[in-house]
């Protein structure tokens, strides 16, 4: 199912010489985003040989951890001068990554689109090297009007009336959709949680106490709605 609100939003800059950065939680659909952007660059006679993919979640990549191995294997990769397109799955990965796109710009004919999971992906160095050549898009997981949709694409018969609680009760996790029972959504909705909690938030770089993270978190969730401050919250 082609994500049509955010494409929408990203063909305006396509061939522009902008680095496009495609930022949001994990499993909310980025990857395939990305792959949609790339069949449409082909669809429009773009030559498949000048495509550059990187997914750094697959293990083929694995040892692609550092500026300079990542910038070795792409430059290897560049055998003209006709434009290249690179994309770069959960870039976040490689350690101190923004040179290597800086330098790309600027060396290289090339139009560039990344993703990312982590929540300070744009932040620090890379916001001071990259800023004024990148713009992000936001990526949500799938909007009510998506999932109506979706479910109806594999064959789901519910009126939108129905299936507004299951949408409330579970979200819009392109995944989830997977399953029917409400046990193993449940599972695969608790694992993402923890998955996103061990990989993106609470990392071996970062300060954050796992206990008082979820703590604050579940209280968050558990109030939904209602006015708080976060002041209260700090003891």
């Amino acid at each position: 199912m082609k994500r049509e609100r955010y494409l929408q939003k990203i063909r305006p800059y396509y061939n522009v010489d902008l680095i496009k950065v495609l930022t949001g939680v994990r499993r909310c659909g980025k990857s395939i985003l990305l792959e949609q952007i790339e069949e449409e660059f082909v669809l429009n006679g773009f030559d498949k040989t000048h495509i550059i993919r990187i997914n750094f979640e697959d293990l083929q990549f694995e040892k692609i951890r550092t500026a300079e191995k990542l910038n070795s294997y792409i430059t290897k990769q560049i055998k003209d001068k006709d434009k290249y397109l690179i994309f770069l799955d959960e870039i976040q990965h490689v350690r101190s990554f923004e040179k290597v796109l800086a330098s790309l710009r600027v060396t290289i004919n090339c139009d560039i689109f990344i993703t990312g999971s982590n929540s300070k992906l744009l932040s620090g160095k890379m916001a001071t090297l990259l800023v004024g050549r990148c713009v992000e898009f936001r990526i949500m997981p799938f909007s009510f009007a998506e999932s109506y949709e979706y479910i109806k694409v594999i064959g789901k018969n519910q009126t939108p009336d129905e299936f507004i609680i299951d949408y409330i009760n579970w979200g819009g996790f392109p995944l989830r959709f997977s399953f029917s029972k409400e046990s193993d959504i449940k599972r695969y909705l608790e694992q993402t949680y923890v998955g996103i909690l061990d990989k993106d938030i609470i990392t071996d770089r970062s300060k954050i106490n796992r206990q008082n993270f979820e703590k604050i978190a579940g209280y968050i969730m558990a109030n939904a709605g209602k006015e708080f401050s976060s002041k209260n919250k700090e003891n």
